[in-house]
């Protein structure tokens, strides 16, 4: 029989409480633990923040102690499936073939091209590696060539606030220009004269995106002009550019209304124009394509339709139909070419690509041919390309990226990730089951496991998912997670509502006032496995992210009696106090997916479900939770409000764990392997709980 971990007998942190009322509606919400948030304000408690979360590290240390030559064991492990000396497939692009390409034990990579052909000399446009050096943490991002091939433009961050520098580099010269531009996304455009960079600028305190602006080349950035500001904080902006070149396009959208401005792109000192004022409720989206311009919306379209307008004539009242909206296939998006239109659908939870020969006016769809799988159009950026490059995983197949023939529907393998060492995929099998929810709706689920493991109940697995955005979790493959499958356990992801997975539907029906369904659904998946013996309660452990976390927290308030251990990782679970400070980074960006606690209707169903509110004294599974200080879409004080609450309340003796990277933000740690060592601290977390020692 299985001997779990022995954890240490040590008392964990006791974080100090100073009630504070963050009620209204004449609502009286007492959190002790407010203080917290003291570390960017530099309030009075800053110092007793970092103490308190440099306490929670070290006793999840201590108490993980028995781990540590296990957790490296894994990092090497994990590690060691992955071709360190690797180089990504080329793009084609303007005459040159982009790539990257990463050295042996280098945690970066280096940024490369090569002119006409890949038997041309190498040009290093940025090695990362050596501008990583001496940084905890790096990011570079935004990677963006001039027309003429010339310049590249390109965001820098080194804090993980996401929060980017933009720096210009003479790519003849080797000069890095003295134009500096921040803050900034990290992204950037140039117009047609090489001279001009549109960019979005954002405010260093909520870190939301407020105004597009244009830099003159050599020009200092304080005077940078503004040709778009957004007065809706509730939208996201951005600029970008038509993959034929002609245009620059500011887009502003949020989650239900979107709008859309353009420029020439030869013009680049004109004057934006809109394409369509935003309507409320209706969102849309533009691309060009020779002599008109194509737009996927929802008017009159819960899982959108497909029109096209003249050049000269955008407003919605000249939009004609191309494709039909549908009751079963949800229109995701298009990639244009100037002889094809591949459009992205899905139709029963799986993604499809339609393709269309625009001369000939005739369709198909390209095969797959796996019961559960994820295919993506792929890096297509050269407009007259008659070649589909698409990426295609699935649970037992690794990342695969190919090159299609849209005229031919020849199919070319460029790449598959290479598993470093004896991978063979007829050792997993995976399935696709359903699960049925509180109210008669079927929801799907994805599993891998290897063969040869019983299906008697006392497997463990790991249930994952999402829920939320109307973001998609396909079922795509891990190299991390072998070392789960060949220890035994079963993995699943649950498409709950909240997603996209099953039409546009899917995804209203897990938000705002009906938020509630998104934590059903995963209980009732779990259920599901319990009852069809993948698993019991003894062994299903539960894992999600970010808004996921607030999932995690849901379902371990709601049925803490149904798991073995809770991964909660970057978690939002103070929902009702992060929606009331519009100073918190993105906050009014999230009103139309959570509601606006203003409102005391909105305010009465969020604090009903809002872990950090209905943490309860009873008894709870074992936790694990993590955090990054600099995390700027959930702060770093929601989990720890949140973990010391829990010790508070919880009646039980489970284990409950802090992990916060001091050095990091959102994303975890940068770097190709360091994130690999939060992974090791999950894993040998679960596996302690398991009695897996090796």
């Amino acid at each position: 029989m299985k001997q779990t971990y022995n954890w240490p007998n040590i008392t964990p942190p006791v974080a100090d409480q100073k009630p504070y009322d963050t009620g209204m509606h004449g609502d009286v919400r007492i959190d002790e633990y407010y203080w917290m948030a003291d570390f960017f304000s530099e309030g009075p408690d800053r110092d007793q923040v970092v103490g308190y979360l440099s306490e929670e590290n070290a006793y999840k240390d201590a108490m993980m102690a028995g781990t540590k030559q296990f957790q490296e064991d894994l990092f090497a492990e994990m590690k060691g499936r992955i071709k360190e000396k690797d180089e990504s497939v080329p793009v084609f692009k303007n005459g040159y073939f982009y790539y990257t390409r990463s050295e042996e034990g280098e945690q970066y990579y280096k940024y490369c091209r090569k002119k006409g052909s890949m038997d041309a000399p190498e040009e290093i446009l940025l090695d990362v590696d050596a501008m990583a050096k001496d940084h905890a943490y790096y990011s570079a991002t935004g990677f963006n060539i001039s027309p003429d091939n010339k310049l590249l433009a390109y965001g820098v961050d080194t804090v993980s606030r996401r929060q980017y520098t933009i720096f210009i580099k003479n790519l003849e010269t080797g000069e890095i220009y003295k134009d500096s531009i921040f803050p900034a996304s990290g992204g950037s455009v140039w117009g047609n004269d090489n001279r001009t960079l549109f960019y979005t600028a954002t405010n260093p305190k909520t870190l939301l995106s407020e105004e597009i602006k244009r830099h003159t080349l050599e020009q200092d950035s304080e005077e940078d002009v503004v040709v778009y500001k957004e007065k809706d904080n509730s939208n996201y902006i951005g600029v970008g550019k038509t993959k034929s070149g002609k245009y620059i396009i500011i887009g502003s959208s949020a989650t239900v209304s979107s709008e859309y401005y353009l420029l020439d792109a030869d013009q680049p000192e004109g004057e934006f124009t809109v394409f369509q004022e935003r309507i409320k409720d209706v969102l849309y989206d533009i691309d060009h394509q020779n002599d008109r311009f194509l737009i996927v919306t929802n008017q009159d379209a819960l899982n959108f339709k497909l029109m096209e307008t003249p050049l000269d004539k955008t407003g919605v009242a000249h939009w004609k139909e191309v494709i039909p909206t549908s009751d079963a296939v949800l229109i995701e998006g298009i990639e244009v070419f100037e002889k094809y239109l591949v459009v992205t659908e899905r139709e029963n939870g799986l993604l499809q690509l339609r393709v269309r020969n625009i001369e000939a006016n005739s369709e198909y769809y390209v095969d797959f041919g796996e019961p559960a799988y994820a295919a993506y159009i792929g890096s297509n950026p050269e407009y007259t390309s008659e070649m589909l490059r698409y990426y295609y995983t699935s649970l037992t197949t690794p990342g695969s990226t190919y090159d299609y023939g849209m005229g031919s529907k020849e199919k070319e393998l460029l790449k598959r990730q290479e598993v470093v060492g004896d991978y063979d995929p007829e050792l997993y099998l995976t399935e696709r089951l359903y699960a049925t929810s509180h109210d008669g709706l079927r929801i799907p689920i994805s599993l891998v496991y290897k063969n040869g493991t019983v299906l008697d109940g006392n497997a463990p697995l790991l249930l994952y998912a999402y829920g939320s955005y109307g973001n998609s979790m396909d079922a795509g493959f891990s190299t991390n997670r072998l070392s789960l499958l060949n220890r035994g356990f079963i993995f699943a992801i649950a498409h709950i509502r909240g997603g996209q997975e099953m039409g546009r539907q899917w995804y209203e029906d897990g938000k705002l006032f009906k938020k509630k369904n998104t934590f059903r659904d995963f209980i009732s998946c779990a259920e599901y496995l319990v009852e069809k013996q993948y698993t019991s309660p003894a062994h299903l452990f539960a894992e999600g992210g970010s808004a996921g976390g607030l999932l995690m927290g849901a379902i371990a308030n709601l049925r803490p009696d149904l798991w073995r251990g809770v991964l909660a990782d970057v978690p939002f679970v103070d929902v009702v106090t992060t929606m009331l400070d519009e100073s918190i980074p993105l906050t009014t960006n999230e009103f139309d997916e959570w509601g606006n606690p203003k409102n005391k209707d909105s305010y009465d169903y969020m604090k009903s479900y809002s872990p950090y509110d209905n943490v309860e004294k009873k008894d709870y599974p074992n936790m694990l939770v993590t955090t990054g200080l600099h995390d700027s879409q959930v702060q770093y004080f929601e989990p720890a409000k949140w973990v010391a609450r829990l010790r508070t309340h919880k009646t039980d003796k489970n284990v409950l764990l802090l992990q916060t990277n001091m050095e990091a933000g959102h994303g975890g740690a940068s770097g190709r392997f360091e994130y690999l060592k939060e992974i090791a601290l999950q894993y040998a977390f679960m596996f302690s709980l398991e009695g897996i020692r090796e």
